[in-house]
């Protein structure tokens, strides 16, 4: 039996998104490694035909997730992050793309901040009992702003295909 996918509600209009080139060039994986997490619902994408969109927040979540893998995290590990992220990503994520506040996420696989402040940062890795891993959000999101923003198309975006036929 085929799970139905769960609908959407339409993206707001002037929401900017990102195709799944732009987040693979973004958080350095690959394509089939965004497809695998759609594919377990590790960060799920809206979907226009066979392409997925990709909102800034999900991009961000996918950079994080990407840079915890290369330090070595377990996908275990790595989920106990996203639920975190999830419940409280919401609510300061708007302030970082808005201002020039810095958001690190610090964690030791046990443990998990979300601090703006540079002293706390100090303060937590300094009394570490183990390792701290570190990641910028603030510097995840800047990476966004790399990507230049696609225009829209003039033909009323249909797909190749149908424009000829028209």
């Amino acid at each position: 039996m085929f799970k139905t996918r769960k609908v959407r509600p339409d993206l707001p209009p002037g929401q900017r998104t990102y195709t799944s080139t732009d987040v693979a060039k973004i958080a350095g994986v690959s394509l089939r490694q965004l497809q695998w997490w759609d594919e377990r619902k590790v960060v799920s994408p809206r979907h226009e035909g066979h392409k997925r969109i990709y909102l800034a927040e999900e991009v961000i979540e996918i950079t994080m997730i990407a840079e915890l893998r290369r330090k070595g995290f377990s996908l275990q590990k790595i989920r106990r992050v996203l639920r975190f992220l999830q419940r409280e990503m919401g609510r300061r994520l708007a302030d970082v793309f808005s201002s020039d506040s810095k958001l690190h996420l610090l964690t030791d696989g046990k443990s998990i901040f979300l601090e703006d402040q540079q002293d706390r940062i100090i303060d937590l890795l300094k009394n570490a009992r183990q390792p701290m891993f570190l990641v910028s959000v603030s510097d995840q999101v800047k990476r966004l702003d790399d990507i230049p923003k696609k225009t829209a198309r003039s033909d009323g975006g249909l797909p190749r295909r149908m424009r000829a036929a028209v």
